[in-house]
């Protein structure tokens, strides 16, 4: 399926959103995470299902001032 995930199309074969993260390499413990705009727990990871056309986005925190 074709996702959108940080601004770009993605072909996924992924079911859950934890699944997606980690075949990206994503260290789920250290970023957050939004689905079409709704921010998601990480609680929530292992549960949450892609669909065609979602749009994900991963940020991290960055450090600074």
């Amino acid at each position: 399926m074709k996702i959108i995930f940080n601004g770009q199309v993605v072909v996924t074969s992924c079911v859950y959103l934890k699944e997606f993260l980690l075949s990206k390499e994503i260290d789920i413990q250290s970023v957050a995470t939004a689905v079409n705009t709704d921010f998601v727990p990480r609680s929530l990871y292992a549960t949450t299902e892609l669909t065609e056309g979602m749009s994900i986005e991963v940020v991290s925190p960055m450090q600074g001032g």
